[in-house]
C-alpha cells in the first residue's frame, strides 16, 4: 500500500512560553483537498508554515513523500493569504519568477495564464490587476513549479463574495487538471464545505483537532446541493462543541460568511 504524501504529527510547537499546538496529527493522500477550520490562534497557518519548512523549531515529525520537508523544496507550493506579487515584474515573471530573470518566457508559464484566465495580462504590472486578478496570478505561480501538495493560507479572504466563488472554482479545475493535491487554511466553514474531501476542525488554546468532516460528495459540486449546508452546519456544530446555537460561537470565528445560514436559520430581514 503506497504510503500517504503528507504524514504530520506536531506533538507541540511553542511561541515563547505559550503553547499553540498540542498533539494534531493526520495524513493527506494524493489527490486529497483538506480544509482546516478554526477560530483565530489554533495554529492552523503554523502548521502550514511547518509543513512548508518555513518553521523549524516544534517538536514532531512531518513527511512529504517520506523526507523533511525544506524550504524551496519544488513539492511543496505556498499561496498566501495577500498574492505577494513583487511589484517590479511583469504577470510572467512573478509567474515564472522561480526560475530567474527568463523565468517569465517558460511556455508553462503561457499555459497557467491561459488556465487562469489572463492571458491578456502577461505583462501588465501588478498595479494594473485587481485584487482577483492578482490571487490568479499567485495561483498560477504557485503551480509553476507542479508541485504534489499546495499550501493555501485563507487565499481568498480579501475579495468580494462573487470573486470568491469564481477562484473557488479556478482552483478545483486547475487542481484537478494538475493532480495537486491541497490543503487549505480557511475560516469559511461554507467554503470548506464546498472545496474539500475533508475538513478537519481544529479548537484553539492550544491549537488541537477536536473533530473531523469527511466530505463524499463528487466533483463537480453544486452550490445549491442541499449537501452543501448539511456539511457546513455539522462543521459549525464541531467548532462550537456540539451546540447547535451557532449564535453563542466563540466570536473569534469570522461571522461574516456565515450571514446567509444564520439569517436563514432565524428569519432575520436583510
Amino acid at each position: 500500500m503506497k504510503n500517504p504524501l503528507l504524514q504530520l504529527h506536531v506533538s507541540s510547537k511553542d511561541f515563547s512560553n505559550r503553547r499553540v499546538i498540542n498533539d494534531i496529527s493526520f495524513n493527506l493522500n494524493d489527490g486529497n483537498i483538506v480544509s482546516l477550520v478554526g477560530p483565530s490562534g489554533c495554529g492552523k497557518s503554523t502548521l502550514l508554515r511547518i509543513i512548508s519548512g518555513l518553521e523549524k523549531k516544534y517538536k514532531g515529525e512531518v513527511l512529504i513523500n517520506g523526507k523533511t520537508p525544506h524550504l524551496h523544496s519544488q513539492d511543496v507550493g505556498f499561496i498566501f493569504q495577500e498574492p505577494r506579487l513583487l511589484p517590479w515584474l511583469t504577470v510572467s515573471e512573478n509567474i515564472g519568477f522561480d526560475r530567474g530573470k527568463k523565468g517569465g518566457e517558460c511556455s508553462l508559464v503561457k499555459e497557467l495564464l491561459v488556465e487562469v484566465g489572463l492571458s491578456d495580462f502577461a505583462n501588465a504590472y501588478p498595479k494594473e490587476l485587481s485584487g482577483g486578478m492578482a490571487q490568479r496570478v499567485a495561483i498560477a505561480r504557485g503551480l509553476f513549479t507542479n508541485p504534489q501538495l499546495l499550501l493555501l493560507d485563507e487565499p481568498f479572504s480579501a475579495v468580494d463574495a462573487f470573486t470568491r466563488m469564481r477562484l473557488q472554482d479556478l482552483l478545483l479545475s486547475v487542481a484537478a487538471r494538475h493532480k495537486t493535491t491541497i490543503l487549505l487554511v480557511t475560516h469559511d466553514a461554507q467554503e470548506a464545505a464546498y472545496l474539500s474531501d475533508r475538513v478537519i476542525i481544529l479548537a484553539s488554546r492550544p491549537g488541537r483537532i477536536i473533530g473531523e468532516v469527511v466530505i463524499d460528495d463528487p466533483r463537480p459540486k453544486d452550490r445549491k446541493d442541499p449537501s452543501i449546508s448539511q456539511n457546513q452546519s455539522q462543521i459549525l456544530k464541531i467548532l462550537n462543541h456540539q451546540n447547535n446555537d451557532y449564535l453563542n460561537i466563540s466570536d473569534e470565528i469570522d461571522f461574516r460568511n456565515q450571514k446567509n445560514l444564520i439569517l436563514s436559520r432565524y428569519h432575520f430581514a436583510i
